[in-house]
C-alpha cells in the first residue's frame, strides 16, 4: 500500500502557507489547513477545496489541536507591522503560546515539525549579509519586539524541545516574500507600492529610500520549505531562505511605476522605528544543505503579483 504522509499547515490559508497547501497536495500528501483567518482568507484556498485530500479547520494555535500528522509546517502568525502590532500581545501568544502547542503535538504524534521564523530575529543588524550564526540585533522593548522576540522564542522552544524530548525540528529564517495572495492592506512594500501605484496614487517612501531589502518570489520560498523539511533529522537549521539579489527601496518603486505604466510620483516620509537599514540573507547553507537557490528574478515575479492585485483592485471598487 503507497504510503500518504498527513501534513498539519498552521496559517494554512495565509499567503505562504496557501501556497504551501497546493504543493504539498501536488505530492499527493494529505493536507490539514489550519487557520484563525485573522490575516488568512478563505479566498486563497478556496479552488483546493474539492480536493478530497484537503481539509480546513479554524482554530487558533494558541490553543492545543489534537490530530494525528507525520508532518507540521507552523505558519501560523501575522507576518506585516500592521497586523503583528494591531494586537501585540497576542501576536507573541501566537509565536510563544503557538509553538508550545505545536510542539507539543509533533512530540505527542512524533512527527517532524518546521518552524517558520524570519530575518526579523536578526533585528537591525550590525553584519552584512546575515548568516545563520549571527545573534541580531534586537531591540526588545520597541514596537516590533512582539514579532521579532516571539519567532526569537520560538526558536528557543524548537531547540529545546529537540534536546529535551528528541523532537524532530526544521527552522527556516524567512526573508522578504512577495507574490499573489498577499494582502492588500498588508502594509508591506511590495504590495503597497503596487496598490499606490495601481490607483495612480503616490508612493511613500519611508527615509531617503536607500535602505535595502531582498525579494523572493513565493514559489521559490516554498520550494525551500519543502526541501528542508526532507532533510535527514540530523539537519535543524537555521537556514536562511530568501533572495540575496538586494534592491533599494527607491529601485523597488521604480520598477513597479515602470512595470504597472503608473503615473505616481515618489513622496518621503519619515523612518519608522527600528526599521533595519539592510536586509539581505546569506544563503550559503541553504545552497550546500538543501541544493535550493532562488530561481526567479524580481522583474519576472512582479508580473503575476501585480496581475494579482489589478483584480483585487477591481473586485474593491
Amino acid at each position: 500500500m503507497h504510503y500518504v504522509p498527513r501534513i498539519l499547515v498552521t496559517g494554512g490559508a495565509g499567503f505562504i502557507g496557501s501556497f504551501l497547501c497546493e504543493r504539498l497536495l501536488e505530492t499527493g500528501a494529505e493536507v490539514l489547513c489550519v487557520d484563525n483567518f485573522f490575516t488568512g482568507r478563505r479566498s486563497n484556498v478556496a479552488h483546493l477545496l474539492d480536493n478530497p485530500k484537503f481539509e480546513v479547520m479554524r482554530h487558533d494555535i494558541t490553543v492545543p489541536l489534537f490530530v494525528e500528522v507525520d508532518q507540521i509546517y507552523n505558519m501560523a502568525c501575522p507576518a506585516s507591522p500592521v497586523h503583528y502590532q494591531f494586537d501585540p500581545v497576542q501576536t507573541t501568544k501566537t509565536s510563544v503560546h503557538g509553538a508550545i502547542n505545536m510542539l507539543g503535538l509533533a512530540k505527542r504524534t512524533r512527527a517532524k515539525i518546521l518552524q517558520a521564523s524570519t530575518s526579523e530575529v536578526y533585528g537591525d543588524p550590525e553584519i552584512h549579509p546575515q548568516t545563520e550564526d549571527y545573534w541580531g540585533n534586537v531591540n526588545p522593548l520597541g514596537p516590533r519586539a512582539c514579532y521579532d522576540e516571539g519567532k526569537r522564542c520560538a526558536e528557543t522552544l524548537f531547540f529545546d524541545y529537540h534536546r529535551q524530548h528528541g523532537v524532530k525540528i526544521k527552522i527556516a529564517r524567512i526573508f522578504n516574500t512577495y507574490g499573489p495572495r498577499m494582502h492588500p492592506n498588508d502594509g508591506r512594500v511590495v504590495s503597497n507600492f503596487i496598490v499606490q501605484a495601481l490607483r495612480g496614487e503616490d508612493i511613500t517612501l519611508y527615509g531617503d529610500g536607500e535602505q535595502t531589502r531582498s525579494f523572493c518570489f513565493v514559489s521559490d520560498l516554498v520550494d525551500g520549505l519543502i526541501g528542508l523539511m526532507n532533510t535527514e533529522d540530523d539537519v535543524t537549521g537555521p537556514i536562511n531562505l530568501g533572495n540575496p539579489g538586494e534592491f533599494t527601496i527607491r529601485q523597488l518603486a521604480e520598477q513597479i511605476i515602470e512595470q504597472t505604466n503608473s503615473t505616481s510620483k515618489l513622496v518621503h516620509r519619515p523612518l519608522p522605528q527600528d526599521d533595519p537599514r539592510q536586509r539581505q540573507p546569506d544563503i550559503a547553507r541553504a545552497k550546500t544543505t538543501l541544493g535550493w537557490e532562488p530561481t526567479i528574478a524580481l522583474a519576472e515575479g512582479l508580473r503575476p503579483t501585480i496581475e494579482y492585485f489589478r483584480n483585487e483592485i477591481r473586485e474593491m471598487i
